[in-house]
């Protein structure tokens, strides 16, 4: 793969992967609500996600979604209740939420956040949507395909895992910060929001 042609990719996917959206909402509430821990088990799992809808998109499940209405609305609909789940499940927290103590955390806890985060963002249509249509703009058809597609791979999944460490450990700022219970609780009501709006975007969305 040229150089230019890889800075290039860089630079589109930072630029896409620094817009906030449901894996990130996910990233920001667990890191303020339950400490650095979780928040790296968070973006831990927003990389396998991106890796198994990239991958997955890659290998042509992309391209059978998009041809089959039927594939596409059963994606579409398992992503959208599990994120209604997840807001509906922050909204009954939020008047017992706290910052908890991360060095109390027991493991089970990180593998539950971990599964979370992989699910969602694996789960996104939008996810297998973008792929097919962003990444073949970065293939040099004239070359070899599987190599190009590891690094484009490894190089998306590398830039989302940062970004995703990068939104946690200024949460986890943050966290240190946010002591009123009130902050707290309003907060996490305002991230269960925005997770059944994104659930709605997601059962609304149409196929292109």
């Amino acid at each position: 793969m040229p150089l230019e042609l890889w800075l290039a990719f860089v630079a589109a996917s930072t630029a896409l992967l620094m817009i906030p959206g449901p894996t990130i909402l996910l990233v920001l509430s667990y890191a303020l609500t339950q400490g650095k821990r979780v928040a790296v088990a968070t973006a831990l799992g927003v990389a396998l996600g991106d890796f198994i809808a990239m991958s997955a998109s890659l290998l042509g499940l992309g391209a059978l979604v998009m041809a089959s209405a039927t594939a596409f609305t059963a994606l579409k609909w398992v992503g959208a209740i599990y994120l209604f789940y997840l807001g509906f499940k922050m909204l009954k927290s939020a008047p017992k939420a706290t910052l908890g103590d991360v060095e109390q955390m027991g493991h089970v806890r990180s593998k539950q956040v971990f599964t979370h985060a992989a699910t969602v963002t694996a789960l996104n249509p939008k996810s297998i949507g973008f792929f097919i249509a962003f990444v073949p703009q970065f293939i040099t058809s004239s070359a070899p395909i599987a190599p190009q597609f590891t690094v484009l791979i490894a190089t998306f999944v590398t830039l989302a895992t940062l970004n995703a460490l990068a939104y946690a450990l200024l949460a986890n700022v943050m966290r240190q910060r946010i002591r009123r219970p009130r902050v707290l609780r309003n907060m996490t009501r305002a991230g269960g929001v925005a997770l059944l709006g994104m659930g709605t975007l997601t059962a609304t969305l149409r196929r292109a």
